[in-house]
């Protein structure tokens, strides 16, 4: 790497302020400069609102730069959406909560000229700096821990040919946990090196409240998927510690068996339990305290209270996670992508010919093969919904209603569908005052929630880029179904183009059946999920 466009930065942020100073320190670099920058606000839309968040507003920046909103998704799912709308052969994972030092950007291109060809990644070190007139609390020790992770994308480089090949992060981890690791594992396994750079990047200790290691032990359901995906052995092969879950297990057993002691009357075993169960719990809080503060320091009794409550707490709440985890995979998991399970079509242009603002249903005309389409998805046993834009409404052009006798009426002719879903906002609304319109991920979202299924369970085919932008951003595979309306720097940023519904739907059948085949953007123009066009100079703005 030499040159100031061979890679981008992708962000996911949920909103923190330490998202600017880490923009601060990435604007103020010396060496090469980024492709592009994309922040991924991923934070949720509240909920039952039409509004989406307020959104992140960013400073002029020496670089392109725009924000992509994923509504909550999961840190996986938001880097996914982010460097699927780029371009440069490299892509580098910053968390928001690091801090670049100065000369960062050239010892990231050092680092990435000392790659390999067959080398898919460099990973950062990472510096956490701690007190240095005390001993580090529970957290800060384990802030500290990412110094010696392996592949941690607070800092994380991969190539982008690695990422299409693996199809990116599995979107089934929901947090900041495992789901590095598992990208890890994928691209080690698929042939591919990784390797360690010279870069430095700070990662500072965030604030956090007295049950921040209490919610951690969420993490436990998500090694349960590790263990189903990658075999026994999964931390071994992922540089992974083993952790404290089997001195858990024994605190939770001890703690159970006096509690059913006690139930049947049985006092002496209850006191036995009992007494290993405070032993248990005892060493544990001794564990945690020890390396902490010390008494007389003015952290210490903060400290003692919150080690106190939460090694009571920490190991039942660590089992009953890795049982939640083991029930929700208890049938097993495919390998990432999983198959396709519902496809969601765009209507007009699509499923019909584009009538602007048509509030009449007798001026329904179907698109060709639009019947047998829909007739074939259904026979593959997938779901079905529409998800469209009507702007109409807003512009004073629509009611309500009148979209809805249309809908009735494109309903009736293809012989019904699952979910219909529609925006009835209109361009100026995106962003603060609405959480649907196309390219905004939010009527994927909720016809996907509606019929049951995940976003990555779903194919959504259009004919212009908003579609597929509102894929991209929700995490959909896609597939452009072009019209003599579609711009041409729409098709090419398009992942996967169809002749015709037939044509798109027989992809859809076969994601159906578990092939792997990715249907997300391949190398050359990118998707801007942001105004759901290709980033040439002259794409416009979205239409209806």
């Amino acid at each position: 790497m030499t040159g100031p466009h061979d890679y981008a930065v992708v962000v996911p942020s949920i909103g923190r302020p330490s998202l600017y100073r880490l923009l601060e320190t990435l604007a103020g670099q010396a060496g090469p400069r980024p492709a592009e920058l994309v922040v991924v606000d991923d934070r949720p839309a509240p909920p039952g609102a039409s509004a989406a968040a307020s959104p992140i507003v960013l400073a002029a920046l020496p670089f392109p730069t725009r924000v992509v909103r994923t509504q909550g998704r999961g840190p996986a799912a938001a880097r996914n959406a982010g460097w699927r709308c780029t371009s440069a052969p490299w892509v580098v994972f910053l968390d928001d909560d690091v801090e670049l030092l100065p000369h960062w950007a050239q010892a990231l291109a050092e680092d990435l000229r000392a790659v390999p060809a067959d080398g898919a990644g460099s990973q950062a070190q990472l510096h956490v700096p701690l007190p240095g007139h005390r001993r580090p609390t529970d957290w800060e020790r384990g802030t500290a821990g990412l110094q010696d992770a392996a592949w941690a994308t607070a800092d994380m480089a991969y190539r982008r040919s690695a990422l299409e090949q693996v199809h990116g992060f599995d979107e089934r981890f929901p947090r900041a946990y495992r789901e590095d690791a598992d990208l890890a594992l994928r691209v080690l396994r698929a042939g591919w090196r990784l390797t360690r750079g010279e870069r430095v990047t700070l990662h500072p200790v965030r604030p956090a409240d007295d049950l921040v290691s209490l919610r951690a032990q969420r993490g436990n359901a998500d090694d349960v998927l590790m263990r189903v995906l990658h075999g026994p052995g999964w931390r071994e092969d992922g540089d992974v510690p083993t952790g404290a879950f089997p001195r858990h297990v024994a605190t939770t057993l001890a703690l159970v068996g006096a509690g059913a002691a006690v139930a049947v009357g049985r006092p002496r075993e209850a006191a036995l339990a009992g007494a290993a169960w405070a032993f248990l719990s005892t060493d544990f809080l001794r564990r945690r305290l020890l390396p902490g503060p010390r008494p007389g320091d003015p952290e210490f009794g903060a400290e003692a209270r919150r080690m106190l409550v939460t090694s009571l707490a920490i190991p039942p709440a660590a089992v009953a996670h890795r049982l939640r985890g083991a029930w929700r995979v208890r049938r097993g998991a495919p390998a990432w992508p999983p198959p396709v399970r519902a496809v969601l079509f765009d209507r007009d242009g699509t499923l019909v010919r584009d009538v602007p603002y048509n509030g009449d249903p007798d001026r329904v005309k179907l698109m060709p093969f639009a019947r047998e389409a829909l007739d074939a998805v259904r026979a593959a046993g997938l779901r079905t919904g529409v998800v469209s834009n009507q702007s109409g409404v807003a512009r004073g052009l629509l009611t309500i209603r009148q979209v809805e006798d249309v809908n009735a009426e494109i309903d009736r002719r293809l012989g019904g569908l699952g979910v219909w879903r529609y925006c009835p906002h209109g361009p100026e609304s995106s962003g603060a005052d609405c959480a649907c319109r196309k390219p905004g991920p939010g009527l994927v979202l909720a016809a996907a929630r509606e019929l049951g299924v995940e976003p990555y369970e779903c194919l959504v085919v259009g004919d212009i880029g908003a579609d597929l932008g509102a894929a991209v951003s929700a995490g959909a595979r896609a597939v452009l179904v072009p019209t003599a309306q579609t711009r041409p720097e729409e098709v090419a940023a398009a992942p996967v183009v169809a002749a015709d519904l037939l044509e798109a739907v027989g992809l859809a059948v076969r994601l159906a059946g578990g092939t792997g085949e990715p249907a997300h953007p391949a190398p050359g123009p990118a998707l801007d999920p942001a105004s759901g066009t290709g980033r040439s100079p002259a794409a416009g703005g979205t239409r209806r």
